[in-house]
């Protein structure tokens, strides 16, 4: 008697695993690197941790930006604090390290679960083959795996789950009583509702206030609406006293949860500035709009249509396959609505459904409001991996070909401009020879179609990180004794939105820098109304160096000399381009866009 195989998951094990080593890997390589992907907020969070940590008290928060002192809650600027030792040991490693930790930890639940759901044969649609499913329940690790693999190559979880921002500790602590849920549930799928006690609901309270204490209250909504939901929904027609026991019990646990939260207006000696830049500005703001609630909601920046589509933009890479997904799903959804499902499976489906609806209210909305529910998406999108069709990966891996050619190309440019070694091309161009493997590998090998794409994404990602590794090299850095030399000096540095200056304590430890705009940013600061040439004569004049970034192609150095003396050059990935600077006549010269010189100078003495 033959086993019975599945197109998807066929062969051994250690395949699977090795994915998943490699996906993990991605996080931990390059995560001191300034270009590693990440959001503009980042460099605002370390600010006001550093500014804090600066006075030596735990609060009140502290910051030199305009209007973003209280701007997230306290613990997430606490975990800096204690991971950088208060200042000791600042480094974009140390401070990134944390929300690494707690991406796997998310990532360890996610593969739990979908190995159980699998080991009882439970799918995220309609009933299966017997053989996928026998191949199921005798290859339970492959679907935890897999399941793993997605959440990583998710381009949200590799993006907000790697570096320093809210979204991994809040996916985590918002996360722990669904798997709490999940867990009873595959023991007993029936009576989750009875048995969930008081214990449940205070310990589901405190994680949710863990999760809303490093983002925001409002999150105690959708993770207790999910909760609710799942709680009631697998009983079809819940009592009365049901009904009421278990919105009781939430009620305790949402209460508990903001509780915790407002320990922040207690323990902090400026609660009225904690309530109006927090409450009002940063929470109450996004409600509102100037522009009216339907016409902001239909045709505005953050229309609800767009939302929609917020589980596929956060999938990045895999953006196709996880549309089709969705849309199946929802197919399915209605072709077999009143079919009972298992309740884990339901649980699952309404993480997704809740969190899409709760978000879709606000004015203000961003697929990143979603991130604490991709999770759930990488189970689903597991257990439901044969029946995404093999064209929507083909068409995958076929569009990232153009992504490895053009990094490719970028890796030898970096070479003959002397910033990037032999070794450090070597490195590049294997990561995406393994990225073409993936893709030929899917395009004449049709059970390995699926995972070889896989393979493909986390080949991206592995070329634009060893591509981007020479550029903070220690050899691009500003020579030791010149950052000693400038400790405790003024510098003015560029800032090209708000915050970015931060990165150049990075760059200049010691240093009291003091931002100018640059890169097309005009806020006032600093004379941006001044030609390029008497802006640097005045800054020289008004700080002891000054970090200027070279303008176009054309200059060979700073406009300034010989009244200035150069003491170091960087080369600096520029950021915002003008229009016009990137056509199809240059996209193959990545040096006439895409690099430019930074220099560090001070006045010539006289």
């Amino acid at each position: 008697m033959t086993t019975p195989r599945s197109p998807a998951h066929a062969g051994a094990d250690w395949p699977w695993l090795l994915l998943v080593v490699l996906a993990a890997a991605l996080y931990v390589l390059g995560l001191d690197s300034p270009y590693a992907p990440t959001n503009g907020d980042e460099m605002v969070y370390i600010h006001i941790a550093r500014k804090t940590a600066e006075t030596g008290h735990w609060l009140p928060l502290a910051s030199d930006i305009a209007d973003t002192r209280n701007t997230k809650p306290p613990l997430l600027f606490w975990q800096a604090m204690v991971a950088g030792s208060w200042g000791a040991h600042w480094s974009l490693f140390a401070l990134r390290l944390p929300s690494v930790l707690y991406t796997f930890a998310t990532c360890a639940w996610v593969a739990w679960f979908a190995a159980q759901l699998a080991q009882r044969g439970l799918t995220a649609g309609t009933a299966q083959p017997a053989a996928s499913q026998a191949w199921r329940r005798s290859h339970p690790l492959q679907t935890g795996c897999l399941a793993a693999a997605l959440y990583l190559l998710f381009f949200s979880t590799f993006r907000y789950g790697r570096v320093y921002l809210t979204s991994a500790p809040e996916t985590f602590w918002l996360a722990l009583p669904l798997w709490a849920l999940l867990a009873q549930q595959l023991r007993d799928s029936t009576d989750s509702a009875r048995r969930w006690g008081w214990l449940a609901y205070t310990l589901s309270g405190l994680a949710i206030g863990l999760g809303c204490a490093y983002k925001s209250f409002a999150l105690a909504a959708p993770a207790a609406a999910t909760l609710w939901c799942a709680l009631l929904l697998p009983l079809g027609r819940p009592s009365l006293s049901t009904t009421a026991r278990v919105t009781a019990g939430l009620a305790w646990s949402t209460a508990l949860a903001v509780g915790l939260f407002a320990l922040w207006f207690v323990l902090d000696p400026d609660p009225a500035s904690v309530w109006q830049e927090f409450v009002v500005a940063e929470n109450a703001g996004k409600m509102s709009s100037t522009q009216g609630y339907w016409h902001n909601a239909l045709f505005g920046a953050y229309p609800m249509w767009a939302q929609l589509l917020a589980y596929p933009i956060n999938a990045g890479l895999l953006i196709l396959p996880t549309l089709v997904w969705c849309l199946q799903a929802l197919v399915r959804g209605v072709r077999s609505h009143g079919t009972r499902r298992h309740a884990a499976i339901g649980t699952l489906a309404l993480w997704l459904l809740v969190w899409l609806v709760v978000f879709t209210v606000p004015s203000q909305r961003s697929e990143r409001y979603l991130i604490p529910a991709m999770p759930a998406l990488a189970i689903l999108m597991a257990l439901g991996w044969e029946r995404i069709p093999a064209w929507t990966f083909r068409i995958t891996a076929l569009l990232l070909l153009p992504a490895l050619v053009l990094l490719a190309r970028v890796a030898w440019t970096l070479h003959t401009m002397g910033v990037a070694t032999g070794m450090d091309v070597a490195i590049v161009f294997i990561a995406i020879s393994l990225g073409f493997a993936g893709a030929s590998m899917g395009f004449f090998s049709k059970p390995r179609l699926r995972g070889a794409t896989l393979v493909t994404v986390a080949a991206v990602y592995a070329s634009f990180s060893a591509m981007v590794n020479p550029l903070s090299a220690p050899e691009q850095a500003y020579p030791e004794a010149v950052q000693s030399r400038l400790q405790g000096h003024r510098i003015a540095v560029p800032n090209g939105f708000t915050g970015q200056y931060e990165r150049y304590q990075f760059v200049l430890p010691g240093a009291r820098t003091t931002p100018y705009d640059a890169e097309g940013r005009n806020t006032g600061a600093l004379r941006p109304d001044l030609p390029p040439a008497e802006r640097l004569d005045y800054l020289l004049g008004q700080f002891d160096a000054v970090v200027w970034l070279q303008d176009s192609l054309d200059e060979s150095g700073p406009s300034c000399r010989p009244r200035c003396t150069v003491l170091g050059a960087r080369w600096h990935i520029k950021s915002r381009h003008k229009a016009g600077e990137i056509t199809w006549d240059n996209l193959w010269h990545p040096q006439e866009w895409l690099f430019r010189r930074e220099w560090l100078i001070v006045p010539t003495p006289r």
